[in-house]
């Protein structure tokens, strides 16, 4: 929290051209006034300057003005490199110090909070910890420590192997007293983990998932569900997770969208992150032009239902770099989706399914200070979002192209 000489918490003016202040909706020639790391009011500019104290710094921005970015989905641990596990095999210390130039890369592309999926040894909570405090630049970290995985399961390398429900709930505790803002399990297997259960295989038993979510939730804590079967979708969806990350509905042979299940994600409000990678153009030479285009049209399926999509990258596995979240969002582009209803999935719907729906992803007072200063309009051209002019996170400014 920044104070003036008088003790009184430092103001900040920003007006803009327009100013995005709910779903599809600008604010022509408005402003917003920041009091130390939230905000206090938003309005028509000549209204809310006259809220501005004589000190306060002033902002004038002749673009947009919207809500930070959310990437919901990321490993800050991993590099992003064809075979991120290598990265692993350096100190601690080491990744760190990596971590923290990705947060700012993160930083950089306007995003201003961001759901760490996948930790070692509290790395990404103690990151957390120093960007709050404000020794390091970085947006919002909400971290789910170590992920429960099965013994020699999805991601055993990161330590959360665990087997039966004493063991799960015992890693959930660990991680909740660590800090942790998520609870993640790995309920079916994953390409990144060489020799372990197949992407579609399921790993946990009902009663260890019940429990997971259970030992969560009575610490007011979401979970994260990485599921990439129909038969764990399904599973995690009736333990009653809060997201699941990818949902590609693999069989053994193939994909099956299961409109039982799906109908039960819509009816129980659980949101879906695809974890789309910023190159997903290149996911027809990866798959075969057939296989992608089932894959893309069962993202289209599921939104066209109704399904509460977030925007998340995966940044971290292999070549998803963590600049990379407004390229993703060209692949709902893709699918037809409006421009209104993508900013939504990386901004508000994010925040819904981080648990922060109340605290930002809104320019509205009380949430925040958390904003994204844009030229151009996003509403009628998404690539606008690229061409960032300053960000703030939690009332702190920052512009990309500026010395450190």
């Amino acid at each position: 929290m920044t104070l003036n000489d008088q003790g009184d918490e430092m103001q900040t003016l920003v007006t803009g051209k327009r100013v995005l202040v709910a779903s599809g909706r600008y604010l022509e020639d408005g402003a917003v006034l920041i009091e130390g790391d939230s905000i206090s009011a938003v309005g028509p500019r000549e209204e809310i300057e006259q809220q501005a104290g004589a000190d306060a710094t002033r902002f004038a921005f002749d673009g947009t003005v919207l809500p930070g970015l959310i990437d919901a989905h990321v490993h800050l641990l991993f590099d992003g490199s064809p075979d991120p596990v290598q990265a692993l095999e350096s100190t601690d210390e080491v990744l760190f110090e990596e971590m923290r130039r990705r947060a700012g890369l993160l930083l950089d592309s306007g995003v201003t909070t961001a759901r760490d999926l996948g930790d070692r040894n509290g790395l990404a909570l103690r990151l957390a910890a120093a960007i709050s405090e404000g020794s390091t630049q970085g947006p919002r970290i909400v971290s789910a420590g170590t992920p429960a995985t099965t013994m020699g399961g999805h991601c055993h390398f990161l330590g959360g192997e665990v087997s039966g429900e004493g063991q799960v709930r015992d890693l959930v505790r660990r991680n909740l007293a660590a800090g942790a803002g998520v609870i993640k399990a790995m309920v079916t297997g994953g390409g990144l983990t060489k020799g372990g259960p197949a992407s579609h295989e399921s790993q946990f038993t009902a009663d260890e998932l019940a429990a997971l979510v259970d030992e969560a939730h009575k610490a007011g804590v979401p979970v994260a569900a990485h599921a990439h079967g129909t038969d764990g979708i399904a599973a995690a969806v009736a333990a009653g997770v809060d997201t699941i990350e990818h949902c590609t509905w693999m069989t053994d042979n193939g994909l099956d969208l299961r409109q039982d299940v799906l109908q039960e994600i819509i009816d129980r409000g659980t949101f879906v992150c695809p974890a789309v990678s910023p190159h997903w153009q290149m996911l027809p030479r990866i798959f075969g032009e057939e296989r992608a285009t089932a894959m893309f049209d069962l993202v289209r399926q599921m939104a066209d239902a109704g399904v509460r999509l977030v925007a998340g990258t995966d940044a971290g596995v292999q070549r998803a770099g963590f600049d990379g979240l407004v390229p993703a969002l060209g692949f709902y582009s893709h699918l037809g989706l409006a421009n209104s209803s993508i900013i939504d999935m990386a901004t508000g719907e994010a925040a819904a399914a981080l648990g922060l729906g109340s605290v930002t992803g809104r320019i509205a007072p009380g949430f925040s200070a958390d904003l994204l200063l844009v030229d151009g309009d996003p509403l009628a051209d998404l690539s606008a979002l690229k061409d960032i002019k300053a960000v703030f996170a939690s009332g702190r400014r920052h512009q990309p192209d500026a010395a450190e």
